[in-house]
């Protein structure tokens, strides 16, 4: 199994900002990626989530500036400067337009600010379901809205970080990852009802049933913002319309007689995932988090089945991972690539991770990443 700290970075993003800048930042922040155990492509039907953030952030080293100019890099692009205006934040392109649409979205809240130097540093891999976007979205909210003195709560900064991704990006995602990232608890899920932004932290119990997670990072990368995403979620919406519910978490099984075809498939699976959510919630309350594998594995067959999203590599890992002693394995993220999470017996882990990355080099995939994740907490300033 690869190392959980292979590929963390010791870098001192406040030095990193001192060497660019010639002067120290106002303060540095930091975001959780996070991981959805259950509940996947419910959140854009107003639906309930089941995330937990994972100990893998992103980090953001910010000082305010007088002269409306706005810089922002990182230290995965370090050639990379962009620097705009507050005036054209919406223009932003490319990996800046997450950081810079943020700074945009919160100025459109009404915040303050006449311009800002951002250093971005992370270890949260990049388009492997994990939701590095949302991570740095959220500390960057974080520390624009703290150093401008902002009482803008965090179902705020997760808006924010929404429309960011909504409006400027370009990629129609729902609200779960940045949610996830501000306001997850360490050793918790977050129950999240995405109509509402009503929260419940809910004890996941791992270790002391001895149990761990796993991401396993196909290293097939996927893309929010091209079409498949966009063309399940119309789909999505041409079935609420059609079952005459304004979004699919008011859809009941017994209306899913009514539609055929590929939106019966679509709703069919937002339908049956928001039950999933509910069933692992209350086995996660009776102490009982063993028995959540099968609700995993159930959420991923739908997934494949239902709404399309996985891919050979992702279908591999999971019927691997179960032949060796899983006990549940679901893909994570909006799906096309990206990874699997899987459920296992900590002292079957390694095995489990050895079989998978065995499994991929016979099917001639790339070669897997396997990483131990454990739940973490929220954003939070780091100095």
């Amino acid at each position: 199994m690869s190392a959980a700290s292979a590929d963390r970075t010791d870098r001192d993003v406040g030095q990193t900002f001192r060497d660019a800048l010639g002067r120290d930042p106002d303060g540095v922040f930091s975001a959780p990626g996070r991981v959805n155990l259950i509940g996947e492509h419910t959140d854009h039907n107003e639906g309930h989530v089941l995330p937990f953030a994972i100990d893998r952030r992103c980090r953001v080293a910010a000082a305010a500036r007088a002269d409306g100019t706005v810089t922002v890099r990182s230290t995965q692009e370090p050639d990379d400067l962009v620097t705009t205006t507050l005036d054209a934040l919406a223009q932003a392109r490319g990996w800046s337009a997450y950081a810079l649409g943020t700074v945009w979205a919160l100025r459109e809240e009404g915040l303050p600010g006449a311009g800002w130097d951002l250093v971005v540093d992370g270890d949260v891999p990049l388009g492997a379901g994990l939701s590095s976007s949302a991570a740095l979205e959220s500390a960057v909210a974080l520390a624009v809205a703290e150093l401008t003195g902002s009482d803008l709560d965090r179902h705020t900064l997760a808006r924010a970080g929404r429309r960011a991704e909504n409006d400027i990006v370009g990629a129609p995602v729902g609200i779960m990852d940045q949610a996830a990232s501000l306001m997850c608890r360490e050793g918790a899920a977050l129950l999240l009802d995405c109509r509402t932004l009503e929260a419940e932290h809910v004890a996941l119990g791992l270790e002391e049933h001895g149990l761990v997670t796993l991401v396993v990072d196909t290293r097939v990368r996927h893309d929010l913002a091209d079409g498949g995403y966009a063309d399940r979620r119309a789909a999505c919406v041409a079935a609420a319309e059609a079952l005459g519910v304004d979004a699919l978490r008011e859809a009941t099984p017994a209306m899913l007689d009514r539609l055929d075809g590929t939106l019966l498939r679509r709703a069919r699976h937002v339908v049956t995932e928001q039950a999933r959510v509910h069933r692992v919630v209350e086995l996660l309350r009776a102490g009982r988090p063993a028995e959540v594998g099968p609700e995993l594995t159930a959420s991923h067959a739908s997934l494949r089945d239902d709404f399309e999203v996985s891919v050979p590599a992702l279908d591999a890992v999971v019927e691997t991972a179960l032949e060796h002693g899983a006990l549940g394995s679901r893909l994570v993220g909006g799906g096309f690539g990206g990874s699997a999470l899987l459920l296992t017996p900590a002292a079957a882990a390694e095995d489990i991770a050895e079989a998978v990355t065995r499994r991929a080099a016979v099917d001639g995939h790339p070669e897997p990443v396997v990483r131990e994740v454990h739940p973490a907490g929220g954003a939070r300033r780091e100095r």
